[in-house]
Formats: C-alpha cells, sequence, structure tokens
C-alpha cells in the first residue's frame, strides 16, 4: 500500500482528495450536480482546457512555455472552417477530413515558428510566445475579416465528435483521452521522454549528454501547435462557426494553471500528466459547481488566478527556490 501510494505521489493525492472534497460539497448543495447528465456537462467543458493543458504539460517539462496556445486555437478554428467551406460546392457539406488536416498542418507550423524563434532567435519563451499570441490572433482576424466563418451544417464527422458518444461518454471526453494517453506514453516510456526531463532539469547537463536541445524544443512546440489546432476544430465544431479570438478569452491561463497546479514545475523537468489531468478535473467541477450555485462567474477568475498563484507558491516552496523577495 506505501508503495503505491509513493507512486501515486503526494501532489496528485491532494488533488485527488480536493477533487472528492469539491464534488462532495456541491453535490451536498445541489443533489444535481452529481447527476449524469451534468458530470457529461463538466466532461465536455474540460475537454479543451484539458488538451491544452496536456500539451501545456510537455512543454513545461522542457523548461519552456507556451501562452500563445488561445491564439493558435483560434487561428486553427477559422483555418478549419475556411477549408471546409471552399471545399464545399455551395449546397453540400466540405470535406471535414481536409479542413481538419489542414488545420493540424497550420498548428504545427505555427508551434515550430514559437520554437524556432525561441531557439535561434534566443527569445526567453515568456516573451516570444507572448509576442506570438498578438500575432497569430491578428493573422486569424485578417484571414476572417475579423467576423465569425461558419460551417456548413449537418456533417456527420463533426456532428461525431462534438455530439456523439462511446459507451455513454462524449466523444470529445475520449479525444482528449487519447491525446493524454499518448502524451504520457510518450514521457514516461520512452527515451524521448527521458530526454525531455532532461533538457528542463538541467539544460547544460542535458546537452553534454549529447542531447540535441534545439530538435527537442522546436519538437514539442510542434506538438503544442497540433494540440492546439485539435483544439480549435472542436471547438469550430462545438459552435458551429470560427471566430477569430473564440481559443484566446482564457484558455491559456486554464491550462497553464491545470498544469501547474498538476505538478509542473516552473523551471521544467517535474510533471505529469497525470497530475494535470487531475487539475483539469478541480478546475472544471470547480467552475461548474460555482455556475449551477449561481456565483458571478467573475469570481471564477478570481478563484482561477488564485489557484494559479497557490501552485506556483507550492511548487516553489517544494523546489526550495526563492526568485524574488528577502529570506525568511
Amino acid at each position: 500500500m506505501t508503495a503505491a501510494l509513493r507512486r501515486i505521489g503526494a501532489q496528485n493525492l491532494s488533488l485527488l482528495g480536493a477533487l472528492i472534497a469539491v464534488l462532495a460539497l456541491f453535490g451536498y448543495l445541489n443533489p444535481d450536480y452529481l447527476s449524469w447528465s451534468n458530470v457529461r456537462v463538466i466532461g465536455n467543458t474540460v475537454t479543451l482546457a484539458g488538451l491544452l493543458a496536456v500539451a501545456q504539460t510537455a512543454v513545461i517539462i522542457c523548461g519552456g512555455i507556451d501562452i500563445s496556445v488561445g491564439s493558435q486555437v483560434g487561428l486553427a478554428a477559422i483555418v478549419s472552417a475556411m477549408t471546409f467551406a471552399e471545399t464545399g460546392d455551395g449546397l453540400a457539406n466540405g470535406s471535414a477530413v481536409a479542413a481538419i488536416a489542414v488545420a493540424i498542418v497550420v498548428g504545427a507550423a505555427c508551434g515550430v515558428i514559437n520554437g524556432v524563434i525561441i531557439v535561434y532567435g534566443r527569445v526567453n519563451a515568456i516573451i516570444a510566445t507572448l509576442a506570438m499570441l498578438a500575432a497569430y490572433k491578428g493573422v486569424a482576424q485578417l484571414l476572417s475579416g475579423g467576423q465569425a466563418v461558419g460551417y456548413l451544417q449537418g456533417d456527420d464527422l463533426f456532428i461525431f465528435i462534438v455530439r456523439g458518444s462511446v459507451v455513454g461518454i462524449p466523444t470529445m471526453v475520449w479525444i482528449m483521452l487519447a491525446i493524454a494517453l499518448a502524451v504520457h506514453v510518450l514521457l514516461k516510456m520512452t527515451d524521448i521522454g527521458r530526454n525531455i526531463y532532461a533538457l528542463g532539469g538541467n539544460a547544460t547537463a542535458a546537452r553534454l549528454a549529447g542531447i540535441n536541445i534545439n530538435k527537442y524544443l522546436i519538437a514539442v512546440y510542434a506538438m503544442v501547435g497540433m494540440v492546439a489546432a485539435i483544439t480549435g476544430i472542436i471547438l469550430a465544431a462545438r459552435s458551429g462557426s470560427a471566430h477569430p479570438t473564440a481559443g484566446s478569452e482564457g484558455l491559456e491561463l486554464k491550462a497553464i494553471t491545470a498544469a501547474f497546479l498538476g505538478g509542473c514545475a516552473i523551471a521544467g523537468g517535474r510533471g505529469g500528466i497525470g497530475g494535470t489531468l487531475l487539475a483539469v478535473l478541480l478546475l472544471g467541477a470547480l467552475e461548474n459547481g460555482l455556475t449551477v450555485e449561481g456565483v458571478n462567474p467573475f469570481w471564477q477568475n478570481v478563484a482561477q488566478g488564485a489557484l494559479l498563484v497557490a501552485a506556483v507558491v507550492i511548487q516553489q516552496r517544494r523546489t526550495g527556490d526563492r526568485a524574488v523577495g528577502l529570506p525568511s
């Protein structure tokens, strides 16, 4: 039992305990909160932030961060919607497969651009991706004229993605779980994953060990872009249209909060997908509970910001780092 608990980790156990407490509290306040229909709502709600949080976890582990993911989501949504419309004949639906493929290629390209700027431009990851947050949003606005781009209605693939289910679980949730499992296997069970952890833990030692740091950083940012594109596709399919700023309305903050709350160290080298998913569920359950209880949504933003600060403080205390302030 002790070995099993140690394997799960104190961080994940504390998140699991907090999740159970939130579920119990709101379930007590409102019996409908724990109904299967509301659980499905929570699952659908956390999908978008969950996908981005999984990708954000990988990039934080290797010592980086990507603030531009929200704008990448909006750009990918616009590109997928425009491709879908262009491949139609005006009467029938366009090609959903082409729309998805083009959006993923664009997402990967955005990630590569971020990686190249950081690696070869020697720009801090926060500054580089903050700049690209504005740039990708601008590109999406230029492509769409600042207007929403509508999908033609009735496409079976998009309907299945956003409204379908497998064994009672929404398809969107399965997509998130599949990507999360793939990234988990990559990080924990492959040499690539071990090199990513090594890169975040000590970049100098990783370079001396023969790890191609530049290649790994660019590849990880490309993966983040691809996941952001998938998120944009789901977002556009769910709403029936794509808006250039749809993804940059707080999704990146939720993803970063979940990654740090899930155990990622701000300096890199530590974290895991399991903790991130628990943090995503905790944030989703809390947000849904506050909504069900009619709490002003502005307080949800306050709670989210407070959780991000708390997560970073906890990580700093655990590692013993003190970047600012006087010794205590």
